[in-house]
């Protein structure tokens, strides 16, 4: 069976947007982005929420990235190849290719795909994870802890959950951030 790896960068005080929605001041420099790339090579299918899904497209295209450092046109071409599996009602159809869209949260869809996938599964977006983590689907979690708190905003895990967690890994990088991982012993 697949993993199901939830991941994200984060604030200290555990949020991965601020109360603007803003997320820029956790942009990855090329040394956490590099461990970010090593970790996404085992995973072959993205689950995504509309608005992360968004974002992410971006990086559809790696041509747009060609003069970019070697560690972001890595992480395009990865992206790029994995299958991504959008949770949208009001989006029409996909903007890149290797997707599809599920138009409600379904656990034992995903459990499904998790007995069947040969790759790990990577989930994003707080809301997203948030249901999977209810329906005890997360099987890991991986947080790049940024050295910043910013008050308030979107959380990285749900209020109203209990977990129990072993940790893994971790590492820290130079400009102050902290990786964990962690694995759902619940």
């Amino acid at each position: 069976m697949a993993t199901l790896i939830y991941s994200l960068i984060m604030s200290l005080d555990g949020f991965v947007a601020d109360r603007d929605g803003d997320f820029d001041w956790g942009e990855p420099d090329a040394e956490v982005h590099t461990l970010v790339n090593e970790l996404l090579r085992p995973v072959g299918t993205h689950l995504y929420g509309r608005r992360l899904y968004e974002v992410m497209a971006a990086w559809e295209d790696p041509d747009a990235f060609a003069g970019e450092p070697d560690y972001v046109q890595d992480f395009a071409q990865l992206w790029k190849a994995a299958d991504k599996v959008v949770f949208s009602r009001t989006l029409a159809q996909p903007s890149t290719e290797r997707t599809k869209i599920e138009r409600e949260f379904d656990a034992d869809a995903v459990r499904r795909l998790k007995a069947e996938a040969g790759q790990d599964l990577i989930i994003g977006g707080p809301d997203l994870a948030a249901s999977a983590i209810r329906a005890g689907l997360v099987d890991e979690f991986q947080m790049f802890v940024s050295p910043l708190a910013v008050g308030g905003g979107k959380k990285f895990f749900p209020d109203d959950v209990r977990l129990r967690l072993e940790l893994l890994d971790e590492r820290r990088f130079g400009n102050g951030v902290v990786y964990l991982r962690y694995r759902n012993r619940t």
